[in-house]
């Protein structure tokens, strides 16, 4: 376990040992970010918009009282989703595309040699490989989640509008209610995924940097990328929440 610690800090070192050209990282860093965020929108969007829906029929469901206001069903789904789902449930989703997808891919040209290509050819390939996969990923997984957070409050606002659970104008109300909370809410929420964002894509490319033994090992690193990943997002999350919150 200190081994791999040790390894894993000197990878974080040599990423800014020996850099190349800024067009390079530029080209490289624009490809990482579509590939790290754009084209994770899709699934992102469509998951927080079920999600948002779900959580508006739970909530509706469990406080069915005259005593309590239906504007705290939007305000319970904004709780839910500014502090918790969005930020550490798609982080956690991401670990698992995002993740096993950069340990597969450099596992992939460790296997081939290409990374010792590029090292005999004096590139410095840990930055050249991962230092553009952890910046883009610090650049667009907060947009990401950002969307997160605007397709659950759609889900959850179409479910009161097509299913009349609660009026909509109470749900928009309910988002809207404290307001004054809502940028603490969001900037904690953006922390969260900054931090998981750079341990996903460093500890992905970990594995797949250092991956040993033949193509089946492949399999092997991308199960292990999303493992660990997924175990140090907790671990973080736990932390941050202390940090932030109380």
């Amino acid at each position: 376990m200190i081994k791999n610690f040790g390894k894993y800090i000197l990878m974080l070192y040599y990423i800014f040992h020996k850099p190349e050209k800024f067009g390079v990282y530029f080209k490289r860093l624009s490809h990482e970010v579509i590939e790290l965020g754009v084209k994770s929108l899709f699934i992102v969007s469509i998951m927080s918009a079920f999600m948002g829906a779900v959580l508006v029929i739970q909530t509706a469901t469990a406080i069915e009282s005259a005593w309590i206001p239906d504007y705290t069903v939007g305000f319970t789904v904004k709780q839910s989703m500014l502090l918790e789902f969005c930020p550490t449930i798609i982080s956690l989703i991401l670990a698992g595309k995002v993740g096993s997808s950069i340990a597969s891919e450099l596992g992939s040209m460790k296997v081939t040699e290409q990374i010792d290509a590029l090292e005999v050819m004096g590139v410095n390939s840990i930055g050249y490989l991962i230092g553009p996969k952890i910046l883009g990923s610090l650049f667009i997984f907060p947009i990401v989640i950002t969307y997160s957070m605007f397709f659950g409050f759609m889900g959850g606002g179409l479910v009161c509008y097509f299913t009349e659970i609660i009026p909509v104008n109470q749900y928009i109300l309910g988002i809207r209610s404290f307001s004054e909370d809502n940028f603490t809410f969001i900037r904690y929420a953006l922390t969260k995924t900054v931090v998981f964002a750079f341990l996903i894509t460093s500890i992905s490319s970990y594995f797949g940097y250092y991956l040993k033994g033949g193509s089946l090992a492949v399999g092997k690193a991308s199960t292990n990328a999303v493992v660990y990943s997924s175990i140090f997002i907790l671990f973080a999350n736990y932390i941050l929440t202390q940090l932030m919150l109380i």
